[in-house]
């Protein structure tokens, strides 16, 4: 019997995502949509004098994975670089198209090995990473 694909730990990151809500004065902003499953996610940055991420916030309409998602993202961009959050983004991408066999260390990742077999769910899963990054681009400017 195969596993459930959404177990107790997937909820638990759905239901407490940090960084809920749009920042007041972002530097950066960007949108991604899923035409697949219809998830959105609007994630806004601002950079430290260091350009690491000082501030982010999160605006999303996605299923459980794209809010787990979420949340492992947004748990640990807080101090990366736009660079270090392009390479998470990758990394999530390729691992979940069996191109590697590990999300590349960003923390929690691979609570979603579950999902990699379902192909459809990918979209939502990239998103928040997808969004967040090309927002941290953005306010690198």
């Amino acid at each position: 019997m195969n596993a459930p694909l959404y177990d107790t730990a997937i909820l638990r990151l759905a239901a407490t995502i940090p960084h809920l809500g749009r920042l007041e004065q972002p530097q950066g902003t960007a949108e991604r949509r899923s035409p697949v499953c219809g998830s959105r996610v609007i994630a806004d940055v601002t950079l430290d004098d260091e350009g690491r991420i000082s501030s982010l916030g999160l605006e999303l309409s996605a299923c459980a994975l794209g809010q787990a998602s979420a949340n492992l993202m947004a748990s640990h961009a807080i101090g990366r670089t736009p660079e270090e959050l392009a390479g998470a983004r990758d990394a999530l991408a390729a691992w979940l198209a069996g191109e590697r066999d590990d999300p590349d260390g960003w923390p929690g990742l691979d609570q979603l090995a579950r999902a990699r077999p379902h192909t459809g769910r990918h979209a939502a899963i990239r998103l928040p990473f997808e969004a967040a990054a090309e927002a941290a681009e953005r306010a690198r400017g």
